[in-house]
């Protein structure tokens, strides 16, 4: 903390809330308006909370070698020589020629993905005067917005679930916490929102804009360099969530029939064709080296990168291919959404992400309980099936390659809203026929 973010920091807040009370008549209605500046709230709470327990818990992290080693770098190579910051600025760090003097103090310099977060730090830096806790309620920033467009997206399919809803999306405290501050996950959390919507207006709401193929095109450009393999998962997932939607307005039963061989073909080779040409862009993440890079990634991280943030755990893998990834799938997926337990956490943050495991769990053997007798034709629906599909497939992938809880606690965020909507969604679906069903009884 220094004297630069005392001053600086409460002026970019009033310039958020400034901005944000001036557009929230544009993107919220009657109802939905109630969680706006709450939700807002608790992302600037969230970026300013996170800034101090790495500086006074951690004594350091990710979050500062972005800034402190990272766009901090660049800010001062602006104020010195513009030309260096703007060559800076546009690297894609694979050369420091002319900038050496600079890049030799940037931390993450020759990691394209942690330097594209640089990049975008540096850049709001800009208006910051390098403050951290600034840039870093502009990173909320940027979350709250990806975030409100994920709560309005199923808003619209559900608006009579608007408060569970927007706990969903909006208020899960891991996600507000881990997902605000200058880190990759509050990228994403902005880009999957804002995608999620996008899609949903071009596919689902079939409101064809040339504003919103840019806007999806830009944030799937920007997960591309943060976490390729994110849009392993999501892709698939959104072509699945298209196809369900078009099925499900088909109303002849033969007709839905006769198609389920053909869209379900069509929906496994456009999901191999996505998954293969995204790894493309990274040899870590081709198809072929997708077990090496699971097995080198959760040993890093569980002996080395990770090994102060928090408890390790281990996975009963037989062999690092695909086939016994696949075994210990359940495994992966339950420590990624079910743990860490209670017992198994050894310091308050664990103990705080234990508890939000533990009430998951708990609801989802909830949903299960409640849903059993329809959970199979409640499985059939479109938002239930893109929601499910993303977050296990996530779940798997984090579980299967981290291997310590204070690192997954992180990386699971944003999965956490895509699962809850889908619970509530099935439990929605449970009542809906247990009252269709009473009315048929009384009549």
């Amino acid at each position: 903390m220094e004297l630069r973010d005392l001053i600086v920091t409460p002026i970019i807040v009033l310039l958020v809330y400034a901005a944000a009370f001036f557009i929230r008549p544009y993107v919220t209605d009657s109802i939905n308006g109630r969680y706006f500046f709450p939700a807002l709230t608790v992302r600037v709470f969230g970026a300013i909370a996170l800034g101090i327990i790495y500086q006074f818990y951690y004594n350091g992290g990710d979050t500062f070698n972005y800034h402190t080693l990272g766009s901090r770098v660049i800010w001062e190579a602006f104020m010195e020589s513009p030309e260096s910051g703007i060559r800076l600025l546009f690297s894609d760090g694979s050369s420091s020629k002319g900038v050496f003097e600079y890049s030799s103090k940037i931390y993450f310099f020759r990691d394209h993905s942690s330097y594209f977060v640089i990049r975008i730090a540096a850049f709001l830096d800009l208006f910051t005067f390098s403050s951290y806790s600034a840039t870093a309620v502009l990173f909320a920033t940027l979350s709250f917005t990806g975030s409100w467009a994920l709560f309005l997206t199923f808003h619209k399919e559900y608006p009579q679930l608007h408060k569970s809803i927007a706990f969903a999306t909006l208020f899960i405290p891991s996600v507000f916490f881990w997902g605000s501050g200058i880190l990759k996950d509050t990228i994403i959390i902005a880009c999957l929102g804002m995608a999620t919507f996008q899609i949903h207006k071009l596919f689902i709401e079939r409101r064809s804009s040339l504003k919103s193929v840019i806007i999806l095109l830009f944030v799937v450009y920007v997960i591309f360099n943060v976490k390729i393999f994110i849009l392993q998962v999501y892709i698939p997932a959104a072509i699945v969530w298209v196809f369900a939607f078009n099925f499900t307005r088909i109303r002849s039963i033969v007709l839905k029939s006769l198609l389920i061989p053909l869209v379900s073909a069509l929906v496994l080779v456009s999901s191999v064709y996505a998954i293969v040409k995204v790894g493309e862009g990274d040899a870590k993440y081709s198809v072929a080296n997708l077990a090496k890079t699971a097995r080198v990634t959760a040993y890093d991280i569980r002996y080395w990168t990770g090994r102060d943030a928090g408890s390790g755990y281990s996975l009963e893998v037989e062999d690092w291919t695909p086939a016994g990834m696949l075994k210990a799938s359940p495994f992966a997926i339950n420590a990624s959404l079910f743990r860490p337990y209670l017992w198994e956490a050894k310091n308050s943050l664990m103990v705080i992400s234990a508890l939000e495991s533990l009430f998951l769990l708990l609801f989802t053997l909830y949903v299960i309980v409640k849903s059993f007798r329809y959970i199979i034709s409640a499985l059939g629906n479109y938002n239930v099936l893109f929601c499910l599909i993303f977050s296990v497939s996530f779940a798997f992938a984090v579980g299967i390659s981290t291997f310590n809880f204070g690192t997954l606690t992180r990386y699971r965020i944003p999965l956490l809203p895509f699962y809850s909507v889908s619970l509530i969604v099935l439990l929605n679906y449970s009542n809906r026929s247990k009252k269709f069903e009473e009315l048929e009884i009384t009549e």
